[in-house]
C-alpha cells in the first residue's frame, strides 16, 4: 500500500511568539511599519544585504530600514549562522515552504538542487534549520516586501575560512549562470554582551573590511579581534559570493545597540544593516 504523501519540508515557525508576535495581523502591521521607515529603494539591484535577527523589539527597525531600502530580486538566498549546533555544516533547505503567522514563502527547489549539485559542500539538510531563528525572523520582512519571493535557506556552521570563501565563490558562479536574478541576504547580529562603547568600536572594526568586500580580512578581523559577531561565517560566504557577482558598492544603512532600546548600556548586542550592489 503506498504511503500517504506528506510534505515534510514545510517548515513551521520555531520562534513565533518569542522573537516576534504570532498574531498574523499584528505581525504584518509591525513589519510594514519598520519597512516604511526606510530610505527610498536603491536603484541598483541588491547583490548582498545583511540584517540583524534579534527580537523585533530590539532589531526590527534596523532590519526594516535595511530591507526596505534594498532592491531585492524575487529569489533570495538566505545565509545564516547555526546557533543550535544541529545538522550539516552547509545545510540547504531543499524544497517546500517556510511558514510564518499569516502566510508562507516558497522555497526555490530548482536553485536549491542546483547549488547542491554544483557545490559538494552544500548539503540538503532540514535538521540544522529546525530550531534556528536567524533565517526565520527574515521571512515576514521578505513576505511583506513581496509575497511572491522565493527563498533558499542555508544554515552555516563550517569554521574554516578557506572553505567558507571557496563555497562563496562557487555560489557566486552558480548564481551568475542561473536563469533568474538572485539576491543574497545574510542574517547576523554584531557584538554580543559587551559595553555599548566597546560594541560600537568593535562593530566598526568588523564592518570596515566588510564594506571593502574583503572576505579574508573581514574573517580575520572578527576572529582575531575576538568580536562576538554571530554571523561571521555566513557573511564571509556572502562577501565572497558578492565579489563573484560583480559587487562594487557598499553602504551601512543603520547601526544601533540593544542598550539604546532598553537603557542597559553595560551589556549590549550590536545591530547593523549593510547593502552591497
Amino acid at each position: 500500500m503506498p504511503m500517504p504523501y506528506v510534505d515534510s519540508h514545510d517548515r513551521q515557525p520555531a520562534v513565533a511568539g518569542q522573537f516576534y508576535t504570532n498574531d498574523a495581523e499584528a505581525l504584518r502591521t509591525e513589519v510594514t511599519g519598520y519597512l516604511a521607515q526606510a530610505q527610498p529603494k536603491n536603484a541598483a539591484q541588491t547583490i548582498l544585504a545583511m540584517a540583524p535577527h534579534a527580537g523585533y523589539y530590539y532589531s526590527g527597525i534596523i532590519a526594516g530600514v535595511t530591507l526596505g531600502q534594498a532592491n531585492l530580486a524575487q529569489t533570495v538566498l538566505l545565509l545564516g549562522p547555526n546557533h543550535t549546533g544541529l545538522g550539516k555544516p552547509f545545510a540547504v533547505w531543499p524544497d517546500g515552504r517556510w511558514l510564518y503567522p499569516g502566510g508562507a514563502l516558497e522555497v526555490d527547489a530548482e536553485l536549491a538542487a542546483l547549488l547542491c549539485e554544483k557545490e559538494p559542500l552544500l548539503t540538503p539538510d532540514t535538521l540544522a534549520h529546525q530550531r534556528e531563528h536567524s533565517l526565520e525572523v527574515m521571512v515576514p520582512f521578505l513576505a511583506a516586501l513581496n509575497p511572491a519571493t522565493r527563498i533558499v535557506p542555508i544554515c552555516i556552521s563550517h569554521p574554516d575560512p578557506l572553505a567558507l570563501m571557496a563555497v562563496g565563490k562557487s555560489m557566486g558562479r552558480i548564481l551568475r549562470g542561473f536563469e533568474r536574478p538572485v539576491s543574497i541576504l545574510v542574517s547576523s547580529d554584531m557584538s554580543h554582551f559587551v559595553p555599548h562603547e566597546l560594541a560600537k568600536e568593535q562593530d566598526a572594526q568588523a564592518l570596515e573590511p566588510a564594506l571593502q568586500l574583503d572576505a579574508a580580512r573581514f574573517f580575520d578581523t572578527v576572529r582575531g579581534g575576538n568580536i562576538s559577531m554571530c554571523g561571521v561565517l555566513p557573511m564571509t560566504v556572502g562577501i565572497a559570493a558578492a565579489l563573484e557577482l560583480g559587487a562594487t558598492q557598499s553602504e551601512v544603512t543603520a547601526y544601533a545597540t540593544s542598550g539604546q532600546i532598553n537603557g542597559e548600556m553595560l551589556r549590549v548586542v550590536g545591530y547593523a544593516g549593510l547593502l552591497v550592489s
